[in-house]
């Protein structure tokens, strides 16, 4: 049989095979002739009809057409062939791995004043540490005994938790959804939660209702910049005159030996509210400083030695958790905490550091095979996503940061 004459059989039997009403023939030419070779040019479609390429093409559509009508396997295949979402598994890891995306394109302010650890399961971790046998050494005289040194010990302990979220939604807004606003925007909103609940959970091991934590900044600790301290004034506002306080306030800090504590390993953290960022701008970008009291007392110009010893954070959950007083003035300069004992420290499940988010595969299948994820439950249709978080986090020394409430007093 010659060419023309086998496509002509094989196109009358995709007539017989092809619902007029849902795919005209004509369509499924058009289709055919619209392929990477070139095929929908728009002067070649009909003259590419009679090519060995639209041959084959047609011939092996018209097996699938005509398998569908004649048994379920057929049809099968064919439901396969037609659907772009039969495949949950892999779309969902798919899913998992462009929002996780989204959720570290965020940078969190806590990694810039919190030391980072890994727990190995949800019971409570210790951070031990030793002091004792580092200060001044005693004299020892002629054949005189060395005495031994006093050694003391501590540890401090937290635990993570799990913490998460479900969005569900019925199956009928995912149909009146013309804008993909549901399935795409889910994760995303899950992932988002996960980063602001780390910086929350921070924020409130070191701030509390009133500002500066209680148990944190404390007489014991020496950490609170006031006169007792050594500050020239107490709870003073962020400027010049304040931050120097702060240096002296963290200078003056002793280890269990009596011993100074070098805090220049690295650059000082100045944590600051949305309030005060335009002031710690100012303070840190500037080229040169006054230094000296307006009362007649002789001021000094310099260059800006700050610039080189501080960096500041933004950290915008101080006015959402010091919300009874010193809401707007609160700050507080940390230690770098990767070069010193920190002052807190934020745990993470191990091989669970970041969040996980899934989403609930559909538990019904369609008559004649096939399907999608959106199908949803069973029982009522609806779909839903869930992350899930495990963290956790504790204060640790009191001397690898200071604070002032702000308040002048």
């Amino acid at each position: 049989m010659e060419m023309k004459q086998l496509l002509e059989s094989l196109r009358s039997d995709a007539a017989s095979f092809v619902h007029e009403g849902s795919y005209p023939l004509e369509r499924a030419h058009e289709a055919l002739g619209s392929g990477n070779d070139g095929f929908a040019a728009a002067g070649n479609r009909r003259a590419r009809r009679n090519t060995p390429e639209y041959f084959e093409r047609l011939t092996e559509a018209v097996q699938i057409i005509k398998a569908a009508r004649e048994h379920r396997y057929g049809a099968m295949i064919f439901e396969e062939a037609m659907q772009r979402a039969d495949f949950p598994l892999y779309m969902g890891d798919v899913l998992d791995r462009q929002m996780l995306g989204a959720y570290r394109e965020h940078t969190p302010t806590w990694r810039e004043y919190c030391r980072v650890g890994s727990v190995p399961d949800f019971r409570s971790v210790k951070r031990n540490y030793i002091d004792g046998a580092e200060g001044k050494l005693p004299q020892v005289g002629e054949q005189g005994k060395y005495l031994p040194a006093v050694l003391t010990e501590g540890e401090y302990s937290y635990s993570v938790n799990k913490y998460g979220r479900i969005i569900k939604w019925s199956w009928e807004s995912y149909i009146n959804d013309n804008q993909d606003q549901l399935g795409d925007s889910s994760p995303v909103r899950l992932a988002r939660a996960a980063r602001r609940s780390e910086d929350r959970f921070a924020t409130e091991l070191h701030i509390d209702a009133n500002g500066p934590h209680a148990s944190l900044y404390t007489s014991g600790n020496k950490n609170i910049i006031n006169t007792t301290n050594g500050a020239s004034s107490s709870n003073p506002v962020l400027g010049i005159v304040g931050l120097q306080d702060a240096f002296t306030v963290m200078g003056l800090m002793l280890d269990g030996d009596g011993e100074p504590i070098g805090m220049d390993g690295g650059q000082l953290i100045l944590e600051v509210g949305p309030a005060l960022a335009v002031t710690a701008e100012n303070l840190l970008g500037a080229t040169q400083i006054i230094v000296g009291a307006d009362s007649g007392a002789q001021r000094i110009m310099t260059g800006n030695w700050l610039r080189a010893k501080v960096r500041a954070v933004v950290n915008p959950y101080i006015p959402l958790v010091a919300t009874s007083a010193n809401t707007h003035t609160t700050w507080c300069l940390h230690a770098d905490p990767n070069t010193t004992r920190p002052a807190l420290e934020m745990g993470f499940l191990r091989g669970y550091e970041g969040p996980q988010l899934f989403q609930k595969l559909a538990d019904q299948v369609r008559l004649g095979g096939g399907g999608s994820a959106m199908d949803g439950s069973f029982e009522d249709d609806s779909t839903a996503f869930k992350v899930r978080h495990v963290m956790g986090g504790g204060r640790q020394s009191g001397k690898a940061t200071v604070s002032s409430n702000g308040s002048g007093s």
